[in-house]
This record gives C-alpha cells, sequence and structure tokens, in this order.
C-alpha cells in the first residue's frame, strides 16, 4: 500500500536506474522526450536520483514545488520518468537561495532556445530554463510559463509536503492540481498519467 512519498520516489528512481543502466546512450535529453513514452528513453534515466537537487533545496531554504512525474510517482504512479520538473514563486527576494541550491549540485542552465545561462539569480527569473545538475535534469518553471486557464500560483498554494530522515522536506503538487496539469498540457503521456491517478482506489 503507497503511504510514504519519499520512500516511493527512491524506489522508483532506483529502477529507473537498474533499467537503463546498460543502456547505450542516445544523445537524448529531457527536451527531447517522447510525447507518449516520456523520459524514461532519454539519458537522463541512465543515472536518475532526484534526491541531491530535493536536498539541496531543503538545505538553502527553497520551497520549490515537484511537479511532473516525479510528483505523479510520489502520489503513487506506477510509470517511471528520467527527468525532475520545479515550480517555484518567480519572486526575485527568493531567487539567489534557489541560485545557491542549483548551483551545489554543480547544475547548468540553459533557456527555452538553448542557450548557456549562469547560474545566477537573474537566470531563474524567466517563466522557465531548463537544468542538468547531479542526478537529475529538468524544467525549473515559475507561474509566469503560460498554464492555459490554470493559475499556477495556487498549485504552489496548495502543495503537499512529504518528510524524510534527517529533517528532509519535499513539498509536490497536490493530486488534483496534477491532474489538472496533465490535462491542460495534453501529451498521450500526460492524458495517460492524468487518468491513472484518477482511477479509483
Amino acid at each position: 500500500m503507497f503511504d510514504d512519498p519519499l520512500r516511493w520516489l527512491r524506489a522508483a528512481a532506483h529502477r529507473t536506474r537498474e533499467l537503463a543502466m546498460n543502456r547505450a546512450e542516445t544523445g537524448l535529453g529531457h527536451q527531447d522526450a517522447d510525447d507518449d513514452a516520456g523520459t524514461i528513453g532519454t539519458d537522463g534515466a541512465r543515472g536518475f536520483d532526484p534526491f541531491p537537487l530535493l536536498e539541496a533545496l531543503h538545505r538553502h531554504g527553497v520551497r520549490a514545488v515537484v511537479i511532473g512525474q516525479v510528483a505523479g510517482i510520489m502520489h503513487g504512479s506506477n510509470e517511471l520518468t528520467g527527468d525532475l520538473d520545479l515550480l517555484w514563486d518567480g519572486d526575485p527576494a527568493h531567487a539567489p537561495a534557489l541560485a545557491d541550491a542549483f548551483a551545489s549540485v554543480d547544475a547548468r542552465l540553459t533557456g527555452e532556445t538553448g542557450d548557456a545561462l549562469p547560474v545566477r539569480p537573474e537566470s531563474f527569473l524567466r517563466p522557465k530554463v531548463e537544468f542538468t545538475a547531479t542526478g537529475a535534469g529538468g524544467d525549473c518553471c515559475t507561474p509566469a510559463l503560460p498554464w492555459g486557464s490554470l493559475d499556477a500560483r495556487e498549485f504552489l498554494a496548495r502543495a503537499l509536503t512529504a518528510s524524510g530522515p534527517g529533517g528532509l522536506e519535499v513539498h509536490y503538487a497536490s493530486r488534483d492540481d496534477l491532474i489538472r496539469m496533465r490535462r491542460a498540457i495534453g501529451r498521450p503521456k500526460d492524458l495517460r498519467r492524468a487518468a491513472e491517478l484518477d482511477a479509483p482506489g
């Protein structure tokens, strides 16, 4: 029975690494993910471990909310993933701590056009930056990113918190909000994963 979001996530990340460890490199990053299969087929899955970054965010006092399939796994989804997507409030006052957390795990940032960005507070003030860091790559977004009719600030307010060893706290999107995000994006993998989360039982 699913009862521990962080234990579930650790187990899923381990399964992802086992599945991908002997696979030849593809040259595909999380931005190249297939709209049906997701990032499990990308190189990010080969060493996928979201915990170094999640722990860094906690150490630096950053309230970043896990979204995407990592959040789905924390709600009990059985589908594996190879990337970590985050949402934070975009407040310039919080950007220095965010930059420090990412720098501590040797992050590299790029803009949406693939331009390299410094790991500095101002880079995170964009609606979205892509990152590669120790253990995981993905997107770091703010509510300024177009979310259709959805208000991403409400996702932040309704986020849940999972606690782990050493006082680790990980914030993640609520099940209902994650389903709304999935359906708004509307790719085959998103609709399938929304249906999984919305299924009874």
